[in-house]
């Protein structure tokens, strides 16, 4: 990158020079049907069919690479029906998804209500508004809505949705989540394989909260030899880096570095190492973070102001960007961020509302033990 910062600043001087060349991306078979199909579809703008088929693969990927460039592909191929108030089933399901994926949770969850008052039976919305509640630090309205998803007829889902919220913990912690586990451990043993990571993120979060190290390990060993996303990824990056295991989450992320948190988790890794590549892997998000801000995109706070914290170590800046996450999600790892920033500026007055919180929602989790 040297020669690069030591270059003098030059001005072309005719149309066709070229200022820069672009690493090209090697596109798979899969990708190139889709673009050809994404072609067909711009031909046919009313062929709602061809729109959704669009759609719902880059909606996959999206979840796959955690890249947000996926999600403005989804609302690009529904742009028909993206501002309409009640759009196809389909077209407003999916659009409460991209909602939710940016964080958007009131935009999501009332297209979630609009939809789930027309048919009241559909599965999947009941699964992403317990999702939206849950994130939201609404975790009765969370079960509430896993049981309209068994009572849906998704039975399985249903099960480790409430299995979810039960690993939490609640009303008597520790015999929920101990019920919790033995019952996702049954789960796992009917799932199809396709089903599988759904209820092993679960399971090795929950060994997490309950301080089960070894049992979190493996579960997170078996997770990611399932195709893991990068949700999957983050959570045991998260995981090997509570245990120093700097070299895990290097061998882990140093091939993800396209995905904003996954890079924050592999700089936290350099950083335990102090190795060299840290210096790079920071100004790579600071121009990240930057880049978002100028675009107004608030999805990733939370990794913003953990960035913010360990890696810049600007605990006011901090403090402010993890009030702001915690106004819009709140699951213990917004908590642990916010209290640990509060300690270290000392501010008692945000660690007793937060646990006040905590309190209030009866979460049981050994992480958070230490900045209590």
């Amino acid at each position: 990158m040297a020669p690069a910062l030591a270059a003098i600043p030059t001005t072309p001087t005719r149309d066709d020079e070229v200022v820069e060349v672009l690493r090209s991306r090697v596109e798979g078979a899969e990708e190139q049907r889709w673009r050809a199909l994404r072609q067909q579809a711009r031909g046919q703008p009313d062929n709602l069919d061809l729109a959704l088929r669009v759609a719902q693969q880059a909606l996959v990927w999206s979840r796959r690479d955690g890249d947000p460039r996926w999600l403005g592909q989804v609302q690009a191929a529904l742009q028909p029906w993206w501002a309409q108030a009640n759009p196809p089933t389909q077209v407003q399901l999916l659009r409460a998804t991209v909602k939710q994926s940016l964080h958007d949770f009131d935009g999501a969850r009332t297209d979630l209500h609009r939809l789930l008052q027309r048919q009241p039976d559909l599965a999947q919305a009941w699964l992403l508004l317990s999702s939206v509640e849950s994130v939201t630090g609404h975790p009765g309205q969370a079960l509430q809505a896993c049981r309209r998803v068994r009572a849906a007829g998704a039975d399985w889902h249903g099960r480790v949705c409430e299995q979810e919220q039960a690993a939490l913990g609640g009303v008597s912690a520790g015999a929920r989540q101990a019920q919790a586990a033995k019952a996702l451990d049954e789960l796992a043993s009917q799932a199809q394989v396709a089903q599988l990571p759904a209820v092993r993120i679960v399971q090795a979060e929950l060994a997490e909260r309950r301080g089960e190290t070894v049992v979190a390990r493996l579960y997170y060993q078996d997770l990611m030899a399932l195709s893991p996303d990068a949700y999957a990824l983050g959570a045991c990056a998260d995981f090997l880096l509570d245990q120093g295991d700097a070299d895990g989450v290097i061998a882990l992320l140093k091939d993800r570095q396209r995905n904003d948190g996954l890079l924050l988790r592999l700089a936290l890794a350099y950083q335990l190492k102090r190795a060299p590549e840290q210096a790079l892997a920071v100004r790579a998000l600071q121009a990240r973070f930057a880049a978002a801000r100028e675009r107004g995109d608030r999805v990733h706070l939370r990794e913003e102001a953990r960035f913010t914290l360990h890696l810049l170590r600007q605990p006011q800046r901090a403090l402010k960007l993890a009030q702001d996450n915690w106004r819009v999600q709140k699951e213990p790892a917004d908590a642990r961020l916010l209290l640990e920033a509060a300690q270290r500026l000392g501010r008692q007055d945000l660690i007793d509302d937060v646990i006040a919180f905590i309190a209030q929602a009866g979460w049981q989790d050994v992480r958070l033990k230490g900045w209590l």
